[in-house]
């Protein structure tokens, strides 16, 4: 697969940064396309047509379309197994990195948002994530240990989840807890991250 064509739809001001941060880690080639949200690029319907929703980040690789951050990493380690960011099926630790890839879309995600806009939560048996704090103290939990989720071993969760933690912090909707802190450090340091921030940041500014 390493010679199929990878369209990534990316603007730095979204979602599409953590996939950004993905394809850095893999260090494969791939064909970035940049969609100004104030210009609608994201509405046109040569993009609709790609992804209906209108939604970043989206990738197109070879006849394959995949949406969503986390299904994103989810393929693009799978797709690329040699870059060493999945257990492979059969793996006893496969089931623990599908645990963390997703619980930042199932859990942290509606947490962080009913948080940021002051929303009043639900009966907990009627809520995806249960409770905030139940979701701040699992997701501590699974960090605590380290250096990352899956022990010494860095994999795509830590991309979904890090990058879902770093961005409750940065925003002051997620608790500054030792773990968290210590965890999104240990992140920062990665060359991969490094690389695909100074490119966000470039590309935004890029914009007046």
């Amino acid at each position: 697969m390493t010679d199929t064509p990878l369209h990534f739809y990316y603007n730095p001001q979204s979602r599409a940064a953590i996939v950004h941060w993905m394809l850095e880690e893999l260090g494969i080639p791939y064909e970035m396309h940049v969609l100004r949200f104030d210009k609608a690029d994201h509405k046109t319907p040569e993009f609709l047509a790609i992804n209906p929703m209108g939604k970043l980040p989206t990738i197109k690789h070879g006849d394959v379309v995949v949406t969503e951050g986390p299904a994103i990493c989810a393929y693009l380690a799978d797709a690329f197994p040699a870059k060493g960011l999945a257990p492979a099926i059969g793996d006893p630790r496969r089931g623990t990195y599908l645990r963390w890839m997703f619980f930042s879309g199932s859990c942290m995600e509606p947490a962080l948002a009913d948080k940021a806009l002051g929303r009043e939560p639900g009966k907990p048996s009627m809520m995806g994530y249960g409770t905030f704090d139940d979701t701040m103290n699992t997701a501590a939990q699974a960090i605590a240990k380290g250096p990352y989720v899956l022990g010494d071993m860095f994999s795509a969760a830590d991309v979904i989840l890090g990058s879902t933690i770093m961005f409750g912090m940065m925003f002051k909707i997620f608790p500054e807890r030792p773990e968290f802190l210590a965890y999104a450090e240990r992140l920062k340091k990665r060359p991969a991250l490094q690389r695909s921030e100074a490119k966000d940041k470039e590309i935004a500014a890029s914009w007046g």
